[in-house]
């Protein structure tokens, strides 16, 4: 009975549109009173569940992201990338979706991604020439590929949860997030040959030197980030607060675009973003660990098992649930309530953590674009003054192409597994 209380408030609360942190916190209460268990054990493990120290990491990547988004960032990058690949056809879209990969490895969040980008790009798009739906298509689409890329809020939220390395999760990411982008790139130039979309000229070699010399201390953070983590000098914790500190002399005294008084605006909206995030992982915290003591995920493998054994098999059905799961849910949450047990089935036909990690959270980043509660696909659609529908037309290409490179990472392990090897190992 209390277990079905559970279920009905979490699904009910859904419905209602009630926000999932507060869902998740309802839920867990109704559960508790129910079975009799003392309310206390409800702050007791929500701050178990946040007290980890590499989750301090996360407000860290969050202010370093929005320090260089307000310093000047979000235009160098997109100018370098137009002088990189502007000149083919269909080159500001080439242009957004290389713009979203180098961005990603800044802001480590796809809304952050898809606000930054697509607020230049989609009025840049529709102004040459591009229709609305596909310019916010493509920038919803592109914007999947940032948490791939390190840093990765998703990804560090499931290293806290599975307590694999953080920085093995990053580097596992790194492959699969490129492979999305190249394949998005390969789409876009497909559909503009074909729609006759509008190319520049090419700008010359002059143009890119300049470009990259505009973006190098852009650029540079995400080398920042990375070396800190491969040299073992700093944890993801210390890495995050060294790029924030870095994002701040350069938004301020570098790019000079990042007035001084415009920086406790920045601090508080990166906390309260941040704290959002944490009260989501709190009371999630709470819900999974109802879910492990009702045996919960040992119950999801043996039903899976019982109908089938075949690793391939199980793969497939664990993509397909997360593909209709992302439909309807926020990412972090469903990492936090669904990650435990859908590992434990996974390793249970062999599949290796880290693996399973890479391609859980490739699948709920294409949840982001996918209806009725993309998050991206909203925010996009609002900066295109759009309705939906259209957008989820014109963004079904992308989302063949990104279930394409879901199922190679799924079934080709070397795609995550391969870097972290070759570093770590």
């Amino acid at each position: 009975m209390s277990l079905a209380i559970l279920i009905g408030v979490f699904v009910g609360g859904l419905a209602a549109g009630i926000p999932v942190a507060v869902t998740l916190g309802l839920a867990s209460m109704c559960y508790l009173l129910s079975a009799g268990i003392p309310l206390v054990v409800m702050p007791q493990k929500m701050y178990a569940g946040i007290d980890v120290f590499v989750l301090l990491s996360i407000p860290g990547f969050i202010l370093a992201g929005n320090l260089m988004n307000h310093g000047g960032i979000t235009e160098r990058i997109i100018r370098m990338a137009n002088a990189l690949v502007g000149w083919m056809r269909g080159g500001l879209g080439l242009s957004n979706v290389a713009g979203s990969m180098l961005f990603g490895g800044i802001s480590g969040t796809a809304v952050a991604d898809a606000a930054s980008i697509g607020g230049v790009m989609i009025p840049g798009m529709k102004k040459v020439g591009y229709p609305g739906d596909f310019s916010a298509a493509v920038t919803a689409a592109s914007s999947t590929v940032g948490p791939m890329i390190p840093p990765s809020v998703p990804m560090i939220i499931v290293g806290s949860l599975s307590g694999i390395s953080v920085g093995r999760m990053f580097m596992a990411g790194a492959i699969p997030g490129i492979l999305l982008g190249l394949a998005m790139m390969v789409t876009v130039y497909i559909i503009a040959v074909r729609r006759g979309f509008p190319h520049q000229p090419w700008q010359g070699f002059a143009e890119l030197g300049r470009s990259f010399l505009s973006a190098f201390w852009a650029l540079a953070m995400t080398a920042l980030i990375v070396g800190g983590l491969l040299s073992g000098m700093m944890t993801p914790t210390e890495t995050a607060v060294v790029a924030s500190v870095y994002a701040f002399i350069v938004g301020v005294f570098i790019y000079g675009e990042l007035p001084l008084m415009k920086v406790p605006k920045v601090v508080i909206d990166s906390a309260i973003s941040s704290a959002a995030i944490l009260a989501l992982v709190g009371f999630a915290n709470v819900f999974g660990w109802i879910l492990v003591s009702e045996r919960i995920p040992q119950m999801v493998a043996q039903a899976v098992l019982s109908v089938t054994d075949n690793k391939f098999l199980v793969i497939l059905l664990i993509n397909l649930f997360l593909l209709f799961i992302g439909m309807f849910m926020e990412t972090i949450a469903a990492l936090i309530v669904l990650f435990v047990p859908l590992l434990t089935l996974a390793q249970s036909v062999g599949v290796d953590p880290l693996h399973f990690a890479t391609f859980a959270v490739l699948n709920l980043m294409i949840g982001l674009t996918t209806p009725p509660v993309g998050v991206c696909l909203f925010v996009c659609a609002g900066i295109a003054r759009l309705p939906l529908a259209p957008v989820v037309r014109a963004i079904a290409p992308f989302l063949l192409t990104n279930i394409i490179v879901l199922l190679l990472v799924s079934y080709f392990p070397v795609f995550s597994t391969w870097l972290p090897s070759v570093i770590f190992d």
